[in-house]
């Protein structure tokens, strides 16, 4: 029997074709159109998740079948920025497929991650009643109601000295260990520096960085972070914004750079000790 397919996508143009051209190859869809109708299954062979949905956003989506399903997971998606990608696989999808794409990988890519499904249900097999598995009977057990896990929390990175003293809510922590020399942020030429060290930076880890830099120290909001370093009418989902946030902590080489005020936004931490790490944007 061929593999049975969950399709979640809103976009009929796009749902139509991708269900004929998979049964060309074998492949048995069923089609819904919401977040909602998706969580309640059944979740098949496989399911292949549209992120941008009407009534949720598909890493929710995600995240909800994977309490109560192994299934294997494929997000299709027009979002192919790296820090997009990284959030669905690390929410528990099995693979990543940025449109546009070919029917002919989705279908490789689908076979692949069923094979390796079915290796691992040999080796390690679930006790009959689990959620998802049939039960004694032979009669499938409809998975428990989704309840939304809660979102990560990201722990405020430890913020430098400031002159003025900052604000009591703000509680100053120790800076490197070390005085890493000047931030150097060269528009110009799209290069990064720390003292006499270069740092390599995608687009938009430069971007979210000279955006920070235009004034050190001050603060900015997400909102504000969003529209002018992704677009005005962004869309996606705002832990983007963490994933290059956290990546560039650590390619400056120390957490305290990039301060979180939580609820509010970030700032560039400017610390103005004996041993000052000093920001410069030629």
């Amino acid at each position: 029997m061929g593999l049975r397919v969950l399709l979640i996508e809103d976009d009929e143009t796009i749902a139509e074709p991708l269900t004929e051209g998979l049964g060309h190859f074998g492949l048995t869809v069923d089609h819904v159109a919401t977040g909602a109708e998706g969580l309640r299954g059944p979740y098949n062979d496989v399911v292949l998740l549209d992120l941008g949905l009407p009534d949720m956003d598909g890493i929710d989506v995600c995240r909800g079948i994977r309490q109560v399903s192994d299934v294997p997971i494929v997000i299709l998606s027009a979002r192919g920025e790296e820090a997009d990608r990284v959030l669905g696989l690390e929410l528990g999808a099995d693979d990543y497929l940025a449109k546009p794409f070919s029917v002919r990988e989705l279908v490789a890519r689908v076979r692949a991650v069923t094979r390796r499904t079915q290796r691992t249900r040999q080796a390690f097999p679930e006790p009959p009643g689990t959620p998802g598995t049939p039960a004694a009977s032979g009669t499938p057990e409809p998975p428990p109601p989704y309840e939304p896990a809660p979102s990560p929390t990201y722990e405020p990175a430890p913020a430098l000295a400031y002159d003025p003293p900052a604000p009591p809510s703000y509680d100053p922590a120790p800076g490197p260990p070390h005085d890493p020399g000047p931030l150097v942020v060269d528009r110009r030429t799209r290069q990064v520096w720390v003292g006499d060290s270069p740092v390599p930076l995608t687009p938009k880890e430069f971007d979210l960085l000279a955006l920070l830099s235009e004034d050190p120290g001050a603060v900015y909001s997400r909102q504000q972070i969003l529209d002018r370093v992704w677009d005005p009418h962004y869309d996606g989902p705002t832990k983007t914004l963490d994933v290059h946030v956290a990546a560039l902590r650590r390619k400056l080489g120390h957490p305290a750079w990039i301060r979180t005020l939580r609820g509010v936004g970030f700032r560039l931490a400017v610390h103005t000790g004996p041993n000052a790490a000093q920001v410069a944007s030629p």
